[in-house]
């Protein structure tokens, strides 16, 4: 990020030649913002009247690279508010939004800062190429789509064009994600999860708020079984909490404060007020504090699957990605300053169980600390905590040389976190979950237990949430196996398929998927009379695991054919052969 030809300011840079680009054509648009984004940049315009199409962004890109040659330097100057709102003044009027910022940035006490390159200048704090017509490959870059945003991410405010573009080092790398995501295209959780009958969402039900089908709720069932025998190795209890509170528990939280936008407004009953879940934290906080501790009961680790509620904005709803109401693998571990290493390292232990399980070879941790000039504004002012579990949570990562990375002021209000960024078998990059340290809301709780010398102490708290929720890790199953999900996993495992509709293959088939159904094998019992070939392709079609043929030379042999999905046919086997090898294969969850 600090060096001025790194990838983030080519894309930056980008942006502004895009917004040069438009200006050129369209004289009368209204830049606003554009920012560089993981995979490029973007920039949002009030056109007016005037609708954008496909053709525009191929004469946009066309002009960005007859630009690019002419911009040989970017260079920055400070200015006074009156000559900034001047800059962005035509005789049709001022630029109300840029107008907005600049009142903002005085408010805020800031300096006003307008870089220019060729003949555009734009209101920027700076992050850009130093040359970019020689450090930007004209093949490096192209323009990927329209989109509809609103001003400053509001609903209320009006709804802008927004240009995306993709931008790399070199035209190899453009070339290599547009491939990554074509395949993205094919698996993506939208899609594969409408055609597998996996989730659904409704419009009486509400948007973001997502209705788990038959197929979807075995795959959130067999996730929260792994989390739970897991968990249960490790020490943890479970327990339950309500779907509502009180105002007064989210206040002593510092949660109403800071969250209040991301939580759904109040309901308000017997004189108070009560919120929709948003986080299971305090709830456990109060569980810890409903008996007295000791030193001996630490460490206490509370583990839920609790709904929470979040008030995401309409714009920002992305199938699973993105819900209102998400189902967490949460828990919280309250431990003593001497426990904190080893619970922590205990945490991402867990985390690099799970990567094997699910086939996740590439991952990071993204350790992310507070700044010390917001200390009382975005974080709790406690500047000596803030330096001690930060030192803390960098040497366990060290030690225990997990790849990480250290991205300052985006740590949670309360303490430092950790964001486990992963990639799919496809090379797509997922936020999966977080693991949070919390020195500050203990405190407000008043939880407290009695040390060796019978003391009363506060002990630090873990968040932790290895799975996520289960909404966005199914959502990421679903692209990163493309729907052909491990057999442990598969909603349906094995399809029993008869040759003909003779009786005798029937009541076969019949027996044999009673017969695994008897051993919680998820069987299902083909339609004879749909015909052989489209039974044997409707279950390809279904990415089902397994399925069984049962024909004259298996009855003759009292076996059935067991073929894989994966690996083709398997061979001959008795029921008894295919049951133990399924149960064996689901057990290994392999």
């Amino acid at each position: 990020m600090n060096q001025p030809n790194s990838l983030e300011h080519k894309r930056h840079t980008l942006a502004h030649l895009l917004a040069a680009a438009v200006l050129e054509i369209h004289p009368d648009a209204k830049p606003t913002i554009g920012p560089a984004i993981d995979n490029g940049f973007y920039y949002d315009f009030d056109f007016g009247a005037e609708k954008l199409t496909d053709k525009d962004l191929k004469d946009l890109e066309k002009r960005m690279r007859k630009l690019l040659p002419s911009w040989k330097e970017m260079t920055g100057k400070e200015v006074s508010k009156d000559d900034a709102i001047l800059q962005f003044s035509t005789p049709n009027g001022t630029n109300e939004y840029k107008a907005e910022l600049i009142n903002e940035i005085v408010t805020k006490g800031e300096k006003i800062t307008l870089y220019t390159s060729g003949k555009f200048t734009d209101l920027c704090r700076g992050g850009h190429s130093e040359n970019p017509a020689k450090d930007i490959a004209p093949d490096s870059f192209k323009l990927s789509r329209l989109a509809g945003a609103y001003w400053r991410g509001d609903e209320k405010n009006k709804q802008l064009t927004r240009i995306y573009g993709l931008a790399f080092d070199t035209k190899k790398e453009l070339d290599e994600y547009e491939t990554m995501m074509k395949e993205a295209e094919k698996r993506d959780h939208r899609k594969l999860g409408k055609e597998m009958d996996i989730f659904e969402f409704d419009d009486d039900v509400g948007p973001g708020l997502p209705l788990w089908l038959p197929n979807g709720a075995i795959i959130a069932d067999e996730l929260e079984k792994l989390a739970k025998e897991t968990e249960f190795i490790s020490g943890y209890d479970r327990v339950r909490t309500p779907h509502i509170a009180k105002d007064s528990m989210y206040l002593k939280s510092g949660h109403l404060p800071y969250y209040e936008d991301s939580m759904f407004p109040p309901m308000e009953y017997e004189g108070g007020k009560y919120y929709l879940k948003a986080m299971n934290c305090p709830h456990h906080h109060k569980i810890f504090s409903a008996r007295p501790k000791s030193y001996r009961d630490l460490p206490l680790r509370l583990a839920e699957y609790g709904t929470c509620y979040r008030h995401e904005k309409s714009g920002e709803l992305f199938g699973l990605m993105r819900v209102r109401m998400l189902e967490m693998n949460d828990a919280h571990i309250y431990c003593t300053e001497e426990q904190f290493a080893d619970e922590f390292r205990a945490v991402n232990d867990m985390y690099l169980k799970y990567f094997k399980i699910f086939g996740i070879d590439k991952y990071v941790m993204r350790f992310s600390t507070h700044d010390p000039k917001k200390l009382g504004q975005k974080y709790v002012d406690e500047p000596e905590l803030w330096k001690k579990t930060e030192d803390m949570v960098r040497k366990v990562l060290v030690d225990s040389k997990i790849p990480f990375v250290e991205v300052p002021n985006e740590a949670a209000f309360y303490g430092p976190k950790i964001d486990v960024q992963v990639w799919s078998a496809i090379g797509r990059e997922f936020t999966l979950a977080t693991n949070q340290v919390d020195f500050a809301v203990p405190k407000r709780f008043n939880l407290v237990y009695a040390d060796k010398d019978g003391k009363e102490k506060t002990p630090l708290c873990i968040h932790r949430a290895p799975l996520g929720t289960h909404e966005r890790f199914i959502g990421f199953l679903i692209e990163h196996y493309g729907g052909n999900f491990p057999l442990w996993l598969a909603p349906i495992q094995v399809k029993v398929i008869p040759v003909t509709d003779a009786e005798a293959h029937v009541r076969k088939a019949q027996e044999t998927h009673k017969s695994l159904r008897a051993k919680m094998i998820r069987s299902e019992l083909a339609d004879p009379s749909t015909g052989f070939g489209k039974n044997i392709r409707a279950a390809k079609t279904a990415r089902i695991p397994y399925f069984i043929v049962i024909g004259d030379k298996d009855m003759a042999a009292g076996k059935v054919t067991l073929e894989s999905r994966d690996n083709g046919q398997v061979g001959q086997m008795t029921t008894d052969e295919v049951t133990a090898k399924l149960l064996g294969e689901m057990s290994a969850r392999i």
